[in-house]
């Protein structure tokens, strides 16, 4: 069993303090440079490819204007166009955007020395209200153009977009983590972390579906690379276009893995449906299948795979098939919320075209994936697990209690450790008549260890003089010590004085002999 060491000394780190004016000049700083930085980046990107394009005219006022719906779409907000709305937006430039905004806040909080959960607040709500603020007034600054945007859902999808990455910047620092790992027992965590393990595995399985597609499909890809245009900047722009959307076609992937599938327009695949059609000359979809194949469905053996793995890892979480069954179900859980916000994230409206809308159905996904990693992860739990009770030992000796009770259990109860488990199983119960203790004990009656340990601080010398303690009596001792001879002529005039005075005080004539009277 693991002990905290109370012997040990702590040392403590006082943050620094700051005055109001400084607090919320870090807090300023932090929440415009995070807008104005990633405006930067966004103008940048797109001044290199007006640069390298062959015939497009670069100017510094065309670039810091179209940086501002590019900045909107990175944020996530659709937008709208004359011929309809952009709403699948590319997930790549929005991680990146989330990431340079949970960076900037963790510097915040370190630099303002934040340790308590509380004091997160002020960091995340300055962030997500300054590019909620900058969000709006670019859609109202729009206006009605050739780009628009919905000023309301530009304010609250760049203040949730900011605010959760500043979140999760500062979440560690502030402890956001521990209280919510506290608040989880250990079953439950134990299913949290499995269920992040398998999402990152349908991520990792999608990631590896959409290469293989591209290697398959290799002169497919190459052919509409050097269809779209002779020229490097006409390459570096459908390179990046097809890196933006990276992110959107894996998790596409890993929903025709899972069984769920996807679809663009009238085109659906899944393993077990094919509908085919056209599809925009874009390289990145070239890693559709181009017809359906009578081994698709085969692939869902993978999640079932990754469920098993789920339960192997819950193996050992109790020995009691409730608390694993408990775990597996909460990573399932987890994995089926975390690919529910991924694929809601990834499919959107496409302009009103052939190709509208792209779809990739999230509440699906959600269930299928739930149902391949709960089934088999339970199958797994149960025959993989521990399904034996703990047993006492055969030689020890059991006393039976002279009274019978009923105990009480709580089936609540688990321990992690099985010796821990077999202990607590082996405990007896005992008589507390056996356990009495005083409880009137008078003051005199203590155990008094000062006075003990100041009448025995010294040990008696050898040649201890009885004329020292007139007042006590001493013990005959077996082997009395030597005295000299002066010394005894005195005690015993001593002896006689105080014999003396004690028939005098109870009325009796010197050296009277008490046995020799009659009785009375």
């Amino acid at each position: 069993m693991l002990q905290r060491d109370a012997t040990r000394e702590v040392t403590t780190v006082r943050p620094p303090e700051f005055s109001r004016s400084e607090h919320m000049r870090v807090l300023i700083a932090a929440a415009v440079g995070s807008v104005v930085v990633g405006y930067a980046a966004v103008a940048a990107l797109l001044a290199l490819i007006s640069a390298t394009a062959t015939y497009a005219a670069f100017s510094t006022a065309g670039v810091l204007s179209a940086a501002a719906p590019a900045w909107l779409a990175a944020h996530h907000v659709p937008l709208r166009f004359d011929a309809g709305q952009l709403g699948v937006l590319p997930l790549l430039p929005t991680a990146l955007l989330m990431l340079l905004v949970a960076r900037t806040a963790a510097g915040a909080a370190d630099r303002l020395g934040l340790y308590e959960p509380l004091q997160a607040r002020g960091v995340v709500l300055s962030i997500a209200g300054a590019h909620a603020v900058v969000g709006g007034t670019i859609a109202l600054v729009m206006g009605e153009g050739v780009v628009r945007a919905t000023p309301a859902v530009a304010f609250f999808g760049c203040a949730a977009v900011s605010g959760i990455a500043a979140t999760f910047g500062v979440a560690r620092r502030c402890g956001l983590v521990e209280i919510v790992f506290d608040k989880l027992d250990p079953v439950a965590l134990h299913g949290l972390r499995s269920g992040f393990m398998a999402l990152f595995a349908l991520i990792s399985v999608g990631a590896v579906a959409v290469g293989a597609g591209l290697a398959i499909s290799w002169p497919t890809t190459s052919g509409l690379f050097a269809s779209a245009g002779p020229s490097i900047g006409v390459g570096l722009g459908v390179f990046l276009l097809c890196l933006g959307y990276l992110p959107n076609a894996i998790i596409a992937g890993f929903s025709y893995v899972a069984g769920a599938g996807f679809s663009l327009g009238g085109v659906e695949i899944s393993p077990m449906r094919f509908v085919g059609g056209d599809v925009p000359p874009v390289p990145l979809l070239a890693a559709m299948p181009e017809s359906g194949h009578v081994w698709s469905p085969v692939v869902l053996i993978v999640p079932a795979l990754i469920g098993a793995f789920v339960g192997w890892t819950c193996r050992k979480v109790s020995d009691r098939p409730s608390s694993r069954y408990r775990a597996v179900l909460v990573a399932a859980i987890t994995a089926a919320v975390g690919c529910l916000v991924l694929a809601a994230t990834a499919g959107g409206r496409l302009a009103s075209g052939a190709f509208d809308p792209v779809t990739v159905p999230a509440g699906l996904l959600a269930l299928m994936v739930a149902v391949w990693v709960l089934v088999p992860g339970v199958l797994v739990a149960w025959l993989a697990g521990s399904r034996t009770k703990a047993v006492v030992d055969g030689d020890a000796e059991f006393v039976e209690p002279d009274f019978v009770e009923e105990e009480v259990v709580d089936p609540d109860v688990v321990f992690e450790d099985d010796e821990l488990t077999d202990q607590f199983e082996q405990l007896e119960v005992v008589d507390e008549d056996e356990f009495q203790v005083e409880e009137d004990l008078e003051d005199d009656d203590y155990y008094d260890e000062d006075e003990y340990d100041d009448e025995y601080e010294e040990d008696e010398p050898e040649d201890v003089v009885e004329e020292d303690l007139p007042d006590e009596e001493d013990e005959p001792a077996d082997e009395p010590e030597e005295e000299p001879v002066g010394e005894e002529e005195d005690v015993a005039d001593e002896e006689e004085d105080f014999d003396a005075e004690f028939d005098q005080m109870l009325g009796m004539e010197p050296e009277e002999d008490l046995d020799g009277k009659p009785e009375r």
